[in-house]
């Protein structure tokens, strides 16, 4: 993997870029839409592909661990072929889901026992069995196991946490460059900085990933509940010290508004759930601001979901139409909503290349910040 820094914002750290893969190029800051289970929910590969213009998607260790499990994904020829999805993916180790697994799960020196949310099965992840499970599900870029602590997080156990977190990365680190992958094509390691929100814990992380001069790094433990104002403080620390040449990934955040003001803070790579989670409760993000399709206001407006966006599922269907289809409990709702959401948020990023490229992102963002979080 490779990254090429093209243009620097003068008034902010905004920059882009190009990450290289051996699946192909990600133009940064990008977006990632979430395939947890090794498919975007409600959206067809052809149009990741063609209408929304993603470039990399995520896979989930967690979910995909457990199924369709790794014999399938090893005989299927790893998880590209699996799903026909051609282009970069990134696999999350699973560190989030173990957190989210609080009442079930047990966290030692050794790694993380758990019980499989389908069928309460007990299994066991360890650094060294994460690199191997990622190895086998073929992403191009996986991520080092982690803890992710909760906020607010006592600063002991933020520390203990933090220190154990570092030495599971120098298990994976050994355990990832003792192995190759199997289906051909090179993959890359992320380290992830943690420390909660503890400015003397995140820098001290940060120093500890940095040192490790790994191909790209990941900022984690943000967006679990603190304020946005302590999240964009921790960025800004963090990408103080990581290194400028290297690609920079916030993990699971956020809103539109989060994710321009990270931009200014140096950070390249973003995924989170909002846009398709939000989506299939009918609320919809638009270049004008939030809506939520399910209220009468939209029963009789027949002009299209945004027809400043772009993109079919934005500009074919109307809002009326698309609030008739939540209220009648239709799949297509899910669907049409889901697109469209996505097809804003990478829509979103390329506008942000083009305003860095320009010269002009503060002004750019700071007027799209405040148009964007408008209640329709």
């Amino acid at each position: 993997m490779t990254f090429s820094i093209s243009a620097q914002d003068q008034q902010s750290k905004a920059r882009t870029g190009t990450l290289t893969t051996d699946h192909g190029p990600i133009h940064t800051p990008i977006f990632m839409p979430v395939g947890t289970a090794g498919t975007v929910k409600a959206v067809h590969q052809r149009e990741l592909e063609t209408d929304v213009q993603a470039e990399i998607i995520l896979g989930n260790t967690y979910h995909l661990y457990l199924r369709p499990g790794l014999d399938v994904l090893s005989q299927a020829g790893g998880l590209h072929k699996f799903n026909g999805w051609s282009h970069p993916i990134l696999t999350d180790s699973g560190g989030y889901q173990v957190y989210s697994l609080s009442n079930t799960r047990k966290i030692k020196e050794e790694g993380v026992t758990f019980k499989s949310h389908i069928d309460g099965s007990t299994h066991r992840f360890t650094p060294e069995g994460v690199m191997d499970i990622q190895r086998t599900i073929g992403a191009d870029i996986i991520m080092a196991f982690d803890e992710c602590t909760p906020y607010p997080c006592e600063y002991g156990y933020a520390r203990q946490s933090m220190e154990m977190t570092h030495r599971w990365l120098d298990r994976c680190i050994g355990r990832f460059d003792a192995t190759e992958g199997y289906y051909g094509y090179q993959q890359t390691l992320f380290p992830i900085v943690q420390g909660s929100t503890y400015p003397d814990l995140r820098r001290q992380s940060a120093e500890f990933i940095a040192s490790k001069e790994r191909e790209g790094n990941a900022i984690g433990g943000l967006a679990v509940g603190e304020p946005a104002e302590e999240m964009y403080k921790t960025i800004e620390l963090v990408n103080e010290i990581l290194p400028v040449d290297k690609p920079r990934y916030l993990m699971g955040v956020g809103t539109p508004a989060n994710i321009l003001e990270a931009i200014a803070l140096g950070v390249d790579m973003f995924d989170c759930v909002m846009p398709t989670r939000n989506a299939r409760h009918g609320i919809l993000f638009t270049t004008e601001g939030i809506m939520n399709l399910k209220n009468e206001k939209w029963s009789r407006d027949f002009s299209p979901i945004d027809a400043g966006l772009g993109g079919y599922a934005s500009t074919f269907y109307t809002k009326a139409y698309l609030r008739h289809l939540f209220k009648a409990e239709e799949i297509l709702a899910a669907q049409i909503a889901s697109l469209h959401n996505l097809t804003f948020y990478l829509w979103l990023v390329r506008q942000a290349r083009v305003h860095i490229d320009a010269g002009d992102y503060v002004t750019w963002k700071n007027e799209m910040v405040e148009r964007l979080m408008r209640r329709l």
